[in-house]
């Protein structure tokens, strides 16, 4: 069963799978992952009839496979055999879960996936899968869990379903910004991801006619230790990947660092600019320097 690595990607843009023209529109663009939503951006009604859209696009877009994921409806609703039945001969680049209460849900997924790869010709396990792992309350207990869960490439957040989950009637403060239990969803995702070595990927931000605040934004969650974002409008990708692309400057810094521990061998700490580095710098330095394909 193939290994799957932490998955690579900046932007990760939302298209209702019941609209051809928005998942077209959603494809065409810089998107480094397009999710054709079957979940909450279909209503119940129109689930049945969106599932065979979804597979004709998908089916109709082999060269883009790769880019174009799927999130299903959650495991404790009655949608999600239906929707993984209709879609995967198709063979989605990767599948997103939401609300999920545990890892015990991936290891259900996991089961659901290798049958239908079996049946439609695909290679067992090769299906990748982002997890939503703060959805419901019960899930913030276990945020830490997904080291080693088949296919999981990827976690990441939500904050309005948590809400619902615990029956808060609102998820930010005065100004705007998240509250704490949903700054804690946030903390809790990134530590999950480095705990189970996947990439950590940032909620949306539902105003998308405000770039200036999801530039903001991105920036301050990248230096947090994500790596990507979701999107709900095509507007919001282009600065949401420049925002998760490592700039010249810091590329050139992070050589800069590789460069004088390697003209160094052996040492632990070392002068450098006036101050001192060491090993968690390097560290850090290469890390940058392989998300820029620089390593």
């Amino acid at each position: 069963m193939p290994k799957h690595e932490a998955i690579a990607a900046r932007s990760w843009l939302f298209a209702p799978g019941d609209s051809e023209k928005k998942m077209t529109k959603a494809m065409e663009g810089e998107a480094d992952i397009v999710l054709i939503d079957l979940e909450d951006a279909v209503a119940p009604d129109s689930k049945a009839a969106a599932r065979p859209m979804v597979h004709d696009f998908i089916a109709a877009n082999p060269e883009q496979r790769g880019r174009l994921w799927v999130r299903i409806n959650p495991l404790d609703g009655p949608h999600t055999l239906d929707d993984l039945v209709a879609i995967m001969p198709a063979r989605p680049g990767g599948i997103m879960l939401p609300k999920v209460y545990g890892r015990q849900d991936v290891e259900t997924l996991d089961r659901y996936l290798e049958a239908l790869e079996v049946a439609n010709g695909i290679e067992q396990g090769s299906t990748p899968v982002i997890v939503l792992i703060t959805e419901t309350a019960e899930a913030m207990f276990h945020t830490g869990d997904y080291k080693g869960a088949p296919r999981v490439v990827a976690l990441t957040w939500g904050a309005e379903d948590l809400a619902d989950s615990i029956g808060a009637s609102s998820n930010k403060e005065a100004d705007g910004a998240y509250s704490f239990t949903y700054e804690l969803a946030r903390s809790l995702t990134v530590l999950g991801a480095a705990t189970a070595g996947v990439t950590a990927i940032e909620t949306i931000s539902a105003d998308f006619k405000d770039l200036e605040a999801l530039k903001a934004r991105a920036e301050k969650v990248r230096r947090d230790g994500y790596r990507g974002m979701m999107a709900i409008h095509p507007a919001q990708v282009p600065v949401i990947n420049a925002a998760f692309t490592p700039t010249e400057a810091e590329i050139a810094e992070a050589q800069e660092i590789v460069g004088v521990f390697a003209a160094n061998p052996g040492v632990g700490a070392i002068g450098w600019k006036g101050g001192m580095l060491d090993r968690p710098y390097l560290a850090r330095a290469e890390r940058l320097l392989r998300q820029a394909g620089k390593l």
